[in-house]
């Protein structure tokens, strides 16, 4: 079995990447973690994630991997059954969104990752399955090319009608910014929104109660590929977007392979890297002391 489990990239290849990573540091947080009886073990590569995401500064550290381990055991509707070979509506969604880790940087530096949707008739739509399938592969990403200087989104809504809209729960998205917002181990520096549609705005209208105004500082809108060719080289874009980096559909089965491929990493992930609550010093965390209250939105979904 270990022989199929990606081992992503060591401690030592991230010492030569980044002169401020400090093995003592490292040291400190693992003597911190096992203080921490309800976290998992948890491996130097991620330690180093979070330190870096974080900038190097202790306390944020720790609490990004408190939130981190936290709300990926409270959140099975993204969490759990991420089995990329068994699961029927993750399958689904491989057919109808796209997201893909582009080649190069831009001139500042950054890593791109695209995303999309392949279809616009959204019955097939499911806004867990879709966000579920973006942390896999932000999962992946990381584990195989731990740090970067920073991330640009960059996410084309050509495709997104009123009916896609209408199928997002709102607690669901709720659910899905916080832990988009408080512990992705990843230094984002913007999101850019090309083609937008009439449905973003009401889209925006659903999500921005649950985002951070630094979140909502770094979102672009962009009308025309030649408004964002200032923030990135457009020809790492797919062909159909106006790039030169390929077909959008081919990039995107060499990303659901890539998934396939780390299938066990997957079900390791769910079985072994969880919080375990009755182990935790002081109160126990449920997912409503994360969430908030469920009740709130039950109204919405009956009218």
């Amino acid at each position: 079995v270990s022989m199929s489990i990606i081992k992503g990239i060591t401690l030592e290849e991230e010492m030569k990447k980044n002169p401020q990573l400090k093995l003592s540091d490292i040291q400190s947080l693992r003597e911190w973690c096992k203080k921490q009886p309800h976290l998992p073990k948890i491996e130097d590569n991620f330690l180093v994630l979070f330190l870096h995401s974080n900038y190097y500064r202790m306390e944020p550290t720790k609490n990004t991997i408190e939130n981190y381990y936290t709300i990926r055991t409270h959140l099975p509707e993204i969490f759990c059954n991420r089995d990329p070979l068994e699961e029927k509506g993750l399958q689904q969604t491989f057919k109808i969104a796209a997201f893909l880790p582009l080649n190069g940087l831009t001139k500042d530096g950054y890593s791109m990752v695209f995303s999309t949707l392949l279809d616009s008739d959204p019955s097939f739509f499911d806004s867990n399955n879709c966000g579920k399938y973006s942390v896999m592969i932000c999962d992946i990403g990381l584990l195989m090319n731990g740090t970067n200087n920073g991330y640009i989104f960059i996410v084309d809504v050509s495709k997104l009608s009123f009916g896609h809209v209408m199928r997002m729960n709102p607690l669901a998205m709720k659910k899905y910014l916080y832990y988009f917002q408080e512990a992705m181990p990843i230094r984002l520096k913007a999101i850019h929104v090309l083609n937008a549609t009439p449905a973003v705005e009401l889209c925006m209208n659903i999500v921005k109660p649950f985002m951070k105004n630094e979140l909502i500082d770094i979102i672009h809108f962009h009308l025309s590929l030649e408004c964002i060719s200032e923030y990135i080289p457009v020809d790492a874009l797919p062909n159909e977007i106006g790039g030169k980096a390929g077909s959008v559909h081919k990039l995107a089965e060499i990303e659901v392979r890539k998934l396939e491929d780390n299938r066990q990493w997957f079900l390791l992930d769910e079985s072994t890297r969880r919080v375990n609550e009755a182990l935790r010093i002081g109160k126990s965390k449920t997912a409503n002391d994360l969430f908030g209250i469920e009740g709130n939105f039950k109204k919405l979904d009956i009218d």
